[in-house]
């Protein structure tokens, strides 16, 4: 004969049931007879956020720094080109991958060589891609596999390097998210991605490690296209 613990008070079919027809019986459970919400004067649609004490893309800028990236400041896209040019000659980068054939002509325009994703992957060490949106708050750069860098242009390379502009800038990460709905009419993107700052880890033996998943570098380009 079974010896019930007095301290257990369920039902015996629920103690003697799996794990899993436990969870699904206590989920049947609290659908039959719900419980009164406590907390009824919550506003769901109230910002949480505390408004940008900044512009947006100064806030940006500030973030991605703090989150150690390498952010530069564009007057025009003509002014893109020569910075890129001098970042190129200053790292000693002699090429660059980048599938974005406008990205790629502005490269050639800088004199500076340009290969494609498909051209020697193994070798691949500065990228250059463009992004959906940049998230001002969290210093964030949001990148999808509808771009036309494809997937792993943001994780394969030593250096990542990012071209944008300040219309791609927005507060908040629910405002880029909704953007992107917006601009793929719905159908979102296979792969949705957030990159703040650099490539970090520190699994191993609690060290950080730079470029241990991704780029150890992040440089972001960002002109002024507003007129």
């Amino acid at each position: 004969m079974k010896t019930r613990n007095r301290y257990n008070t369920r039902p015996e079919h629920i103690r003697e049931s799996t794990t899993r027809e436990k969870v699904l019986k206590n989920i049947r459970h609290a659908l039959i007879e719900p419980s009164e919400n406590p907390f009824t004067q919550v506003e769901f649609d109230s910002p949480v956020h505390a408004p940008l004490k900044d512009l947006p893309d100064v806030t940006f800028a500030t973030e991605f720094a703090k989150a150690g990236g390498s952010f530069v400041f564009c007057d025009s896209p003509a002014d893109m080109v020569d910075k890129v040019r001098r970042v190129f000659d200053d790292k000693l980068w002699e090429q660059a991958w980048c599938n974005d054939e406008p990205l790629a002509g502005m490269l050639r325009h800088a004199g500076i060589k340009v290969k494609k994703v498909n051209e020697d992957t193994g070798d691949m060490r500065v990228a250059i891609t463009g992004c959906e949106y940049l998230v001002a708050r969290t210093g964030s750069i949001m990148v999808s596999s509808r771009l036309n860098s494809g997937r792993r242009m943001h994780a394969y390379p030593e250096v990542h390097v990012v071209i944008a502009f300040t219309s791609q800038v927005v507060n908040d990460i629910h405002d880029a998210l909704e953007k992107i709905r917006l601009r793929y009419n719905g159908r979102l993107p296979s792969q949705i991605s957030l990159l703040t700052g650099p490539s970090r880890s520190a699994d191993i033996e609690k060290t950080l490690v730079m470029g241990a998943h991704g780029p150890k570098e992040l440089f972001v380009f960002m002109a002024d296209d507003a007129g």
